[in-house]
C-alpha cells in the first residue's frame, strides 16, 4: 500500500552491524594478518557459525525438561531450537529411539556476531570462581567447544523462573588451518583463556 497523498516517504532505519563484527573487519583481522604473516584479507580465519547445544538428560523421567530447554535456549540466542533425538534406544539410560533428549541452535552471520558479544562480555564475567576458559579445547581444525554448567549466566535468563539448571555447549567453527590461528582469533576476539 502507498502511503497517502502529502505523507512523508516512511524509510526503514538503518540495520547497524554487531559492534563485535565491526571490531573484526577494522582490528582483528589487520593484527592476524600481521601475526601470521597472511597477505590477503581473505586468509585471516574467521568465525563462520557458533553451534549452542543442550542436552537434556532428566527428559527421560519427564519430557517437559525438553520444552523448557528449548524456551530457554530461544530466549538467549534469539533463534528457534532444533529438538535433537535419539538415534537408537539405550537400555540402561532409559532411552527409547527418536525420543527428544535435547535442543540445538545454529547461529551465523549478525546473531552469530551478537551472542558471541553477550557471551564474552557479559555472561562469562558473571561465571562463579572463573579461572578462564580451557586453551586446550581444540579439535585440531580450528575449532573450540566451551561447557557452561548454568544457563543462569546469561542475562536473558530470569534466575526466579529457572525450574531447573541446565548446562549446555557452545562450539565456534572457524575457518583457521591450525589451532594457533585459531587460538589467536579468539584471543582478540576476547576470549579469556587460563594461563597455562
Amino acid at each position: 500500500m502507498s502511503p497517502a497523498k502529502g505523507a512523508p516517504p516512511t524509510a526503514e532505519a538503518p540495520r547497524v552491524p554487531p559492534r563485535l563484527m565491526e571490531r573484526y573487519r577494522r582490528q582483528i583481522v589487520p593484527r592476524l594478518m600481521k601475526e601470521f604473516g597472511y597477505r590477503n584479507l581473505l586468509q585471516a580465519p574467521k568465525v563462520t557459525k557458533v553451534v549452542v547445544n543442550m542436552g537434556v538428560g532428566a527428559a527421560t523421567q519427564d519430557p517437559k525438561f525438553v520444552d523448557l530447554a528449548v524456551a530457554e535456549l530461544a530466549r538467549i540466542t534469539g533463534q528457534r531450537p532444533l529438538i535433537t533425538r535419539a538415534k537408537k534406544a539405550i537400555s540402561n539410560f532409559k532411552i527409547k529411539r527418536h525420543q527428544a533428549i535435547g535442543c540445538k541452535v545454529t547461529l551465523r552471520g549478525a546473531r552469530m556476531y551478537e551472542f558471541l558479544d553477550r557471551l564474552l562480555n557479559v555472561a562469562m564475567p558473571r561465571i562463579r570462581d572463573f579461572r578462564g576458559a580451557s586453551p586446550s579445547a581444540f579439535d585440531g581444525h580450528g575449532n573450540y567447544t566451551l561447557g557452561l554448567s548454568e544457563q543462569v549466566i546469561f542475562p536473558e535468563v530470569d534466575p526466579d523462573m529457572v525450574q531447573r539448571v541446565q548446562g549446555m555447549d557452545v562450539t565456534v567453527c572457524t575457518t583457521a588451518a591450525s589451532t594457533a590461528a585459531a587460538r589467536a582469533l579468539l584471543t582478540h576476539l576476547g576470549m579469556p583463556f587460563a594461563k597455562l
